[in-house]
C-alpha cells in the first residue's frame, strides 16, 4: 500500500452516535466501558491540543418526516428528540465538543459539517463511534469524496456484527487509505517518528 503523507492543516475528532439506544444491542453493551474510555481519551487529547471535538447524534421526530426508509417500511421509529434513547451515553466527556444533528447515517448529509469543518480549517479527521459498518463507514466515505484524510480509532469504534465490521474497516482502510490507528498510537503521536512502533511508523500521524 502507497505511504500517506502527514496531513497539513487541524485535525478534528468525530464521535458518532455513542447514544443510549445503540447500546440496547447486547453485542455493543459489552463494549460500552471501552468505547466510552477511548472516546473520553481521545476529546481530552484534542481539546487539550486545539483540535475541534464534533458530538454526531441521530436524532429523528415523531411526526415521521425525518424517517429512513426502513423506518417507514416497519411504521417504527426510534431516537427521537428529547428522548432518553437519543441522548449520550452517561460517562461519556464531550460536553465542550460541538454538537452536529444528523438524519441519517453519514455525518454529511444535510448537515453543515462540512461548512463547519472548512471554517474551523481541518483537513483531517480522526472517526470514534459506532456504528462500522453503517454511520462510520458512510461517514467516512463521505470523507473522502470531500478530499479529508481518515484515522479510524480502531479501538473506539465498534459494531454488534464483528464479520461486517472487520469487512467494511478493511475496506475503508485499502480502498480509500484510512488508517487503522488505536487509541494509544493516536495519543503517543506527537513522540518522535523512530520512538514509535515500527508498524506505526508510515501512519502519516494527524497532529
Amino acid at each position: 500500500m502507497q505511504d500517506i503523507q502527514k496531513p497539513s492543516g487541524h485535525t478534528a475528532l468525530l464521535v458518532i452516535d455513542m447514544q443510549n439506544a445503540f447500546f440496547e444491542d447486547p453485542a455493543l453493551a459489552a463494549q460500552r466501558e471501552n468505547l466510552v474510555r477511548h472516546c473520553n481519551e481521545l476529546a481530552r487529547s484534542a481539546l487539550f491540543l486545539g483540535q475541534p471535538v464534533y458530538n454526531i447524534r441521530t436524532v429523528h421526530q415523531r411526526d415521521k418526516s425525518t424517517w429512513t426508509l426502513n423506518m417507514l417500511d416497519d411504521d417504527q421509529g426510534f431516537l427521537f428528540e428529547g428522548s432518553e434513547p437519543a441522548k449520550n451515553l452517561q460517562g461519556l466527556e464531550i460536553q465542550e465538543a460541538t454538537e452536529v444533528i444528523k438524519l441519517r447515517d453519514s455525518a454529511f448529509w444535510q448537515t453543515d459539517l462540512r461548512e463547519r469543518l472548512a471554517r474551523d480549517g481541518v483537513e483531517s479527521l480522526v472517526i470514534a463511534g459506532v456504528s462500522s459498518h453503517t454511520c462510520i463507514a458512510s461517514t467516512a466515505a463521505d470523507a473522502y469524496a470531500a478530499n479529508l484524510r481518515v484515522w479510524l480509532a480502531s479501538d473506539a469504534i465498534a459494531s454488534a456484527d464483528s464479520d461486517l465490521a472487520a469487512t467494511t474497516l478493511e475496506l475503508l482502510n485499502k480502498e480509500y487509505r484510512q488508517k487503522l490507528v488505536s487509541t494509544a498510537t493516536l495519543l503517543s503521536a506527537r513522540k518522535p517518528l523512530d520512538s514509535r512502533h515500527d508498524h506505526d511508523k508510515d501512519a502519516g500521524f494527524p497532529i
